[in-house]
């Protein structure tokens, strides 16, 4: 997902993937895939760091999150002597 601000300051948050082109011009104006212009506050690089960053977590598949109790410590079950 991507975060940009409309020129107004009103937030948005766009699907990676819809996003067709990103232009510089005297404001940044992003056009995704469905056709819809978007003129926002953020720079050109800005919008691609997060682009870059959301396909890497895409990538990297989706964490495993050990949530079973901590299993005891077998040797401090065994008898000290």
């Amino acid at each position: 997902m991507v975060f940009l601000t409309r020129l107004d300051g009103s937030e948005l948050v766009i699907n990676a993937e819809h996003l067709l082109t990103v232009e510089r011009t005297p404001d940044t104006v992003v056009t995704l895939t469905t056709g819809v212009h978007l003129m926002v506050k953020e720079n050109v690089q800005q919008i691609v760091e997060q682009v870059i960053a959301f396909k890497r977590q895409c990538a990297a598949g989706p964490r495993v999150v050990d949530s079973s109790p901590a299993a005891p410590d077998a040797s401090a079950a065994e008898p000290k002597g």
